[in-house]
């Protein structure tokens, strides 16, 4: 799916691409071909295939290919005959970007035109920078960045996002307003929606950008149990700190970053929960297993309700079964309709195979009278405490 993608934006753009068949170690002959029959079905002509698009099989293990991949990137540069302009004012796109704890905020960008100096002013949608330090890909430093270089770039105030044009000089100060006002704000740490659904309140962390935008598009589409609503009251790069524990949101999840000691102490104090992984997939199953047990208190038992047998004068006979803890007899209990709290009740009589008894264990049915002016359906759980 994410071929199919690359190949939709490379020819609604009219770029011009290479294709790399790669893992051509572990596989023969016939799977390549395969590859190029795919490619044909969604219209990429390769050459040799009624084509005029060049293709390069490549081994990462073994780096076969490689070298004839990289001589057909520069053919194809070549052919484009690319033309960009010195006294241009510089400009290019961000492609990542994060903050160290002892340089402050690292941009990786691409120049597109003209060409960046160190002590340049600049600027992209929501941050801008005077740059204070230019490195090349050896991380060595340098004073100047020409097109298609790519180069790390010290200096940004804010973190800017990846995707982003930045723009040198005259133009940050046609562009400042933009830069100004698109600050991310934070949302509201909220308990409850007007309809009574349970809200559990986000905060993400991660180490850079690019990793924070794909946390925060798995999290988006997590699907939670009925009666919860997720809200990411902010995110950010780097570690996690006591700043970050004080808008008090119900759990941070933090993809790759560390967690400060006053954050750990801060939040074991006003029970903010800290998540932390290097791998998504565990942050998101961590993510699920907290949220089951998230916005209800300890309880004794749950009996989900099977069936009713009507109402009359605050009192109601129901049938259930018991699924986490016991039920007990003269017990106040919670009425929960898809996670969300009806109303309370009280078991003035608990019966097993029509006997009287005080305690019902975790796989039992039984059978209730229930005193309440709530109409307790089936679907319904009751919640000991």
């Amino acid at each position: 799916q994410q071929t199919k993608e690359a190949i939709a934006v490379a020819q609604q753009t009219e770029t011009p691409f290479i294709v790399a068949i790669t893992k051509i170690d572990r596989v023969g002959e016939t799977e390549i071909n395969k590859v190029k029959n795919d490619l044909m079905q969604l219209g990429i002509l390769l050459e040799g295939y009624g084509g005029n698009i060049s293709w390069q099989g490549v081994s990462s293990k073994t780096g076969e290919g490689v070298k004839e991949l990289l001589d057909l990137i520069l053919l194809a540069a070549d052919l484009e005959d690319l033309q960009y302009e010195s006294t241009n004012p510089g400009r290019g796109y961000i492609i990542e970007s994060k903050v160290d704890s002892r340089r402050g905020v690292l941009a990786t960008a691409v120049v597109t035109d003209g060409v960046l100096r160190v002590g340049d002013e600049i600027g992209c949608d929501g941050a801008q920078a005077k740059i204070r330090n230019l490195e090349n890909f050896l991380g060595k430093k340098i004073e100047k960045a020409e097109p298609s270089s790519p180069v790390l770039i010290i200096g940004f105030k804010e973190v800017p996002a990846v995707g982003t044009q930045f723009v040198v000089g005259i133009e940050l100060s046609a562009n400042n307003e933009s830069v100004t006002n698109l600050r991310i704000q934070k949302t509201p740490v909220i308990k409850k929606t007007t309809d009574g659904q349970i809200v559990v309140n986000v905060m993400l962390k991660a180490d850079t950008s690019g990793s924070l935008e794909a946390l925060s598009q798995v999290i988006k589409s997590l699907m939670l149990p009925p009666g919860y609503q997720l809200n990411i009251v902010d995110d950010g790069i780097g570690e996690i700190t006591d700043g970050d524990v004080k808008w008090s949101p119900n759990i941070i999840i933090g993809f790759r970053v560390k967690v400060s000691k006053a954050a750990e102490n801060l939040a074991k104090g006003i029970k903010v929960k800290i998540v932390t992984s290097e791998i998504i997939y565990e942050l998101i199953k961590n993510l699920e297993e907290w949220i089951k047990s998230f916005g209800r208190e300890a309880i004794s038992g749950d009996l989900d309700i099977l069936a009713v047998f009507g109402k009359k004068a605050g009192r109601q006979i129901v049938g259930g079964r018991v699924v986490g803890g016991e039920a007990r007899n003269n017990t106040a209990v919670e009425i929960q309709r898809a996670g969300n709290n009806l109303g309370v009740a009280r078991v003035i009589n608990l019966q097993q195979q029509k006997q009287d008894v005080q305690r019902i264990e975790t796989g039992n049915e039984c059978g209730l009278l229930v005193e309440t002016n709530e109409e307790i359906r089936v679907g319904d759980h009751l919640i000991f405490k």
